[in-house]
């Protein structure tokens, strides 16, 4: 995904003023049928401005990596490559991710049967923090393998005003709980066999104030099969 549209607006591709004050030479008419194929054009780069891919990982999760996964027990980090190299710098500007949504789709491909209750906390760990340095939505919570989808204010969530949004986020810490709330880290359960091994693909996808998520531009995302947790 890149992010050379952050230079566009749409303004300036729409408006005919706009465009002659880079052009006074053309005509009106001209101008005006340059504006309008030249929107076309762009629709796509536009549309990739309404969002973007921050992760899309699948991982296995053992009792092991549970138990071993360091700086924290029960996390799963997402850094390096494996977060977009090319996620904007400055969340709130030119385009504003800070007061849109994030898109989490959780596919769980693996899972012990049972149906125990669990779920992922989904923690932005940012360049530059203020007060407890960092915030957390969560996926929905599931018992059984399926493909669970949801939407999260990126305003709404724990914390989420922790974060200095306009110096950009460094890592994610996916956290992995059962169902009793903030403090059930499944390496504390004496039934790990309820819970290990599991396999999921998670992804998530900021979407931008006044956008609507379009999995169309998801790579890779098969037909939506399961469970939804969400609209997709």
């Amino acid at each position: 995904m890149h992010f050379t549209h952050r230079f566009l607006t749409r303004s300036a591709v729409t408006n005919p003023l706009a465009v002659a004050r880079l052009f006074p030479a053309l005509r009106v008419r001209r101008l005006i049928q340059g504006a309008a194929l030249l929107a076309l054009l762009l629709t796509p780069v536009l549309s990739f401005a309404a969002q973007f891919v921050l992760f899309d990982v699948t991982f296995t999760f053992t009792k092991e990596d549970a138990d071993n996964s360091k700086p924290s027990q029960s996390h799963y980090y997402v850094t390096g490559a494996a977060l977009n190299p090319e996620r904007p710098k400055d969340w709130t500007a030119p385009i504003d991710y800070r007061r849109g949504t994030v898109h989490l789709r959780t596919e769980v491909i693996e899972k012990p049967a049972g149906g125990e209750p669990t779920t992922w906390n989904i923690c932005y760990i940012p360049n530059r923090g203020q007060g407890n340095g960092y915030g957390c939505t969560s996926t929905d919570l599931y018992r059984e393998k399926g493909v669970y989808e949801k939407d999260v204010a990126m305003t709404a969530f724990w914390q989420n005003d922790a974060i200095v949004w306009a110096a950009g986020i460094k890592r994610m810490d996916l956290v992995m709980k059962d169902g009793s709330g903030g403090g059930g880290h499944v390496h504390k359960r004496s039934d790990p066999q309820k819970f290990f091994p599991t396999k999921l693909r998670i992804t998530a996808v900021q979407v931008s104030a006044g956008a609507t998520y379009d999995p169309s531009l998801v790579p890779n995302l098969p037909p939506k099969t399961g469970t939804s947790g969400g609209r997709p």
